[in-house]
């Protein structure tokens, strides 16, 4: 594509898009603008009118950001430092699509001048609340920021599973257990949709490490597929009905995600019923035929690609043949009708009203989003903050002045920009950015004791302020982001050392980590209190410090298990080679664990890891039991009460998991059947009920496409952890097969 493409071919129709009324009205001549009519049959009527070019231009997107690398100029009409744009229809009523990148919040591209918006926590962060309220509050305040930001579509609702704990892009999903990802995410993109904006799910499927993404062959069975990243895909889809879906860099079987029939028309499509469409990730389309043929509905961020595959190419398949044109009308059929189900038509964008976004308001749900993420992981009575300290010590990753955030696409550029500049990388996904809200600021504020910070470089200046403090906080930083992984599981930068030498001159330690994923403790022994804190966002600094100080009473569990070293994992050694010549394969193998991810594996191989998923203290004290368990439709409840026997208000989360009858065929020996949190007084007690979903009771049989529920005895436990069985209960279950949708 060239400039005068860019510029010339769509910048007659975006300036007719523009002068369209604000309003949709219902037209006796437009019949698909009647919002009475269901978004199905409105799209069906509108493709009926449109001319091929038309069609063809809602298949193909851009790229909404200058691109000199490739002599690319974003197109009029577009939002400058975006991630994408696709053209409107004017003749029609049908309005451009404009693209953010969206892990976390409203994000721009590398840029002098970045959109500065409200930041959520990280999403395993959000995982780590196991709050379904949290992630749709979240997911609405950053669908309200798009949308005033002049945004309908955010590229947001990232579920792929924990498979690979160094994965760079951990910190933007929702850790490694389907059901606990798929409730999470799905409640997020309802929460995004809620504004009239489309989400997408991503990145569709098995995209679980960043090293030779686009060159790596995932190989997994369709059953063990089916039963673990599938299923949390499926739990999305059915939860939060996203508008869209984005296929994903790898390569699945041979086939790239984008041009995988098996992933986009027979699972998805087909076996699913989804009826909205599928977009690329930007350089993620290979081929025009293959793609279109196997259920690509939107080429999208051109010129990432290394061609314009469903632009001239697109056009000249279908004359000859190669591609039907019943193609073409169902993708565009696919994309009007999510546009028109989300309701784009009905409430079109006014433009940039980024000036009446409350900041305010949408920090304290980020701030809140963070608090109930954060994992209290040991605690030997230093936590909270004893107010008879005379002398706290602050030490390391800029707790002066800020949090630490994830890199890449997702990155959300705060007020006043990052408290510690020129950090990272020079180009992607740098820069590194630190979110202006400053912990040690934070306990200052709320404690009478003296505080000192020290930034940890000089690790013998930083052990002697240690041992002339009454107690000592270390904070610690793993920087994860897209396009790289991390290469171990230990702190980097020597900060390890840092907190030994640190704790051996004051065994009054407390550590804070803000890490995108699971990290290893070599210290662990040796320290009072360890903190999980992940990439906490906008707020994170004070959300830390309330935490830390007794305001807010710990109550994240880890949404992902903590190994204690790499020699427990499926996969010690990464797969591929990012230096490596380009366009060379490389295959990983997820057939090792197959379903059996993160927990399931652990229990599988008899492992002890460093912390279990589901794991997590508090300042209080529960005490759950009365555990019943009974068969209901399908599949079967569990109920139980839940007493806060401690002294301070408190929320639990009570899990509960199931093992299978003998000889069922489950990939390990418990799954996670579901949960409930739960905001308890001292000395209140709460009956709950949980419904497990039958799917998480059955084994997929890859041949009849159907869910089995073997006859049998189910052990169900109700826990505090993967690790931690409180109470266990028998239950008898008959025979269910159930269809491809778990019904």
């Amino acid at each position: 594509m060239t400039k005068s493409l860019s510029r010339v071919a769509t910048a007659t129709a975006i300036a007719a898009v523009l002068a369209c009324a604000p309003a949709v009205r219902a037209q006796t001549d437009k019949p698909w603008l009647d919002p009475s009519l269901d978004a199905g049959v409105r799209a069906g009527l509108a493709v009926k009118a449109m001319t091929e070019d038309e069609k063809l231009t809602l298949v193909f997107g851009y790229f909404s950001t200058d691109a000199p690398w490739k002599k690319f100029t974003r197109p009029e009409g577009s939002l400058p430092d975006a991630a994408g744009f696709v053209p409107g229809i004017a003749r029609l009523g049908i309005p451009a699509q404009s693209q953010t990148d969206a892990g976390v919040g409203v994000a721009t591209q590398r840029s002098a001048h970045p959109r500065e918006r409200t930041a959520l926590p990280s999403g395993i962060a959000t995982a780590a609340t196991w709050s379904p309220e949290r992630a749709f509050d979240g997911g609405a305040m950053i669908g309200n920021e798009a949308r005033l930001s002049g945004f309908n579509v955010m590229l947001a609702g990232g579920v792929n599973l924990l498979r690979e704990p160094r994965n760079g892009r951990n910190f933007e999903y929702a850790g490694e257990d389907p059901w606990l990802a798929g409730v999470v995410v799905g409640n997020e993109v309802r929460g995004i949709q809620s504004n009239h904006v489309i989400s997408t799910m991503k990145h569709y499927a098995f995209n679980d490490q960043s090293t030779s993404q686009s060159e790596l062959d995932s190989q997994i069975g369709d059953a063990d597929a089916r039963m673990s990243d599938l299923l949390a895909f499926q739990f999305v889809n059915e939860i939060g009905h996203p508008g869209s879906v984005m296929c994903s860099y790898n390569i699945v079987h041979g086939r790239h995600s984008c041009e995988n029939a098996w992933l986009l028309d027979e699972v998805l499509k087909t076996d699913w019923g989804y009826k909205g469409y599928v977009m690329s990730d930007w350089g993620a389309t290979h081929s025009t035929v293959e793609s279109a043929n196997a259920g690509l509905d939107q080429d999208s961020g051109y010129p990432f690609d290394d061609k314009p595959y469903f632009g001239a190419p697109l056009k000249q398949a279908i004359a000859a043949g190669k591609v039907p044109q019943s193609r073409l009308d169902d993708m565009a059929r696919r994309i009007l009708t999510s546009m028109f189900a989300v309701g784009l038509f009905e409430n079109p964008l006014k433009g940039d009203q980024s000036a009446s976004i409350d900041y305010g308001k949408n920090e304290a749900i980020a701030q809140a989003d963070a608090e109930e993420a954060i994992v209290l992981l040991k605690n030997d009575g230093l936590l909270p903050l004893a107010k008879t300290a005379k002398t706290l010590a602050v030490i390391g990753a800029h707790a002066d002045v800020g949090v630490l955030s994830g890199g890449g696409s997702s990155q959300v550029y705060p007020h006043g920009g990052s408290a510690a500049p020129n950090e990272g990388p020079d180009n992607f996904p740098g820069p590194m950015v630190w979110f202006p809200s400053s912990p040690l600021k934070g306990i200052a504020r709320r404690s009478s004791a003296t505080v000192t910070f020290a930034s940890g470089k000089d690790i013998h200046a930083a052990a002697d302020l240690a041992a002339r403090s009454d107690i000592v906080i270390v904070f610690a930083s793993q920087w994860t982001a897209e396009g790289m992984d991390v290469p171990y599981l230990n702190l980097p930068n020597g900060q390890d050392a840092l907190i030994a030498a640190v704790a051996k001159a004051n065994p009054k330690t407390v550590v804070v980590l803000e890490t995108g994923g699971p990290v290893v403790m070599p210290w662990l022994n040796d320290v009072g209190a360890v903190v999980e804190a992940w990439f906490p966002g906008s707020n994170g600094g004070e959300a830390i410090a309330r935490v830390l100080t007794g305001e807010v009473n710990p109550s994240g569990h880890l949404p992902a298990t903590f190994p204690a070293s790499l020699d427990q994992l499926p996969r010690p050694v990464l797969d591929g080679d990012n230096h490596g010549p380009r366009g060379k394969l490389y295959t990983v193998n997820y057939g090792i664990e197959g379903a059996a991810v993160g927990y399931k594996w652990f229990d599988k191989k008899g492992l002890k890891p460093l912390f279990p998923f589901g794991y997590g203290l508090s300042y209080t004290r529960f005490e759950a039991g009365g555990l019943t368990a009974q068969p209901s439709g399908k599949a079967l409840s569990a109920s139980f009460t839940v007493k806060n026997a401690g002294d301070r208000d408190g929320k639990a989360v009570a899990q509960v998991y199931v093992s299978p009858a003998s000889d069922a065929g489950w990939e390990a020996p418990k799954r996670l059947g579901g949960w409930v949190k739960l905001d308890l007084r001292p000395g209140e007690s709460r009956a709950a009920t949980v419904a497990v979903d039958p799917r998480l009771l059955a084994v997929y049989d890859a041949v009849s496409k159907t869910w089995r529920i073997k006859a049998g005895d189910y052990q169900v436990m109700l826990a505090n952890s993967a690790a931690d069985i409180v109470q266990t209960q028998t239950v008898h279950l008959d025979a269910q097969t159930l269809d491809v949708t778990g019904k």
